[in-house]
């Protein structure tokens, strides 16, 4: 009897299909993307019913007490997950250990908290020189690229730079990282009558993303709106470790 042998297309086509699988990060199971449909679909969600300035939980989404007597100066914030286990581990993996892979799904998950109106730019938070030195890529800039491209949309990598050096934010007490980012950022260029979108990965007090905001209406700026991957919740709100 003659085996049947496989012709080399459907070699070809068996080998790029392997090489288009890889492990999820949580599960270690072969996906299509860094992470897999089920582990996506176990990421910790926030509640329906949030601020709509600055995402925290709310009793029917109405503005929260903070926002109502400090008014920041982002408009509105978008987020799609709680800051919570596992989540909160495969973030630091990469922000800090150059797991560059988990962009991809990362920015499918924030696309849809945005919304349907579109920005007219889309900028990232901007790291120190130094720090980008070190670090070698700032994690909200790959997002921010992703979500230009599949909201089509204009990012501009230059809009901002940051020109103090201070300590991260997140080694510092909730209280006291208004003070260490004040004056910490700088405009490049006028923002007049626009609507920019500001990328970040987690966002904690907020004290970073309201002082971009502060600078781009300070430059003209009609509104900014943040778009973030992960809200931190007080430890009253956080969900539970699985």
């Amino acid at each position: 009897m003659r085996t049947q042998q496989s012709s080399p297309l459907s070699l070809l086509g068996g080998l790029l299909r392997e090489a288009r699988t890889q492990d999820c990060y949580f599960c270690g199971q072969a996906s299509a993307t860094a992470v897999c449909e089920p582990c996506i679909a176990a990421l910790p969600r926030l509640p329906r019913e949030r601020c709509p300035s600055c995402a925290l939980p709310t009793l029917q989404g109405a503005l929260c007490g903070r926002c109502m007597s400090e008014t920041p100066h982002y408009d509105a914030t978008c987020a799609a997950l709680a800051y919570a286990y596992p989540l909160d581990a495969a973030i630091q993996a990469f922000k800090y250990e150059g797991r560059l892979g988990l962009a991809r799904s990362f920015a499918a998950l924030i696309e849809p908290a945005v919304g349907a109106e579109p920005p007219d730019l889309v900028v990232a938070i901007p790291l120190a020189p130094a720090r980008l030195a070190e670090r070698g890529y700032n994690q909200a800039h790959e997002l921010a690229r992703l979500l230009a491209r599949r909201r089509n949309v204009k990012l501009d990598a230059q809009a901002l730079i940051r020109h103090k050096q201070a300590p991260p934010q997140a080694e510092l007490p909730w209280k006291e990282r208004a003070k260490n980012i004040r004056g910490a950022y700088t405009a490049t260029r006028r923002f007049d009558g626009l609507h920019v979108a500001v990328v970040d990965d987690v966002m904690t007090t907020g004290s970073t993303l309201n002082e971009l905001a502060k600078v781009l209406k300070k430059a003209g700026a009609a509104k900014v709106t943040n778009w973030v991957l992960a809200r931190t919740l007080p430890a009253a709100m956080a969900p539970a470790k699985a």
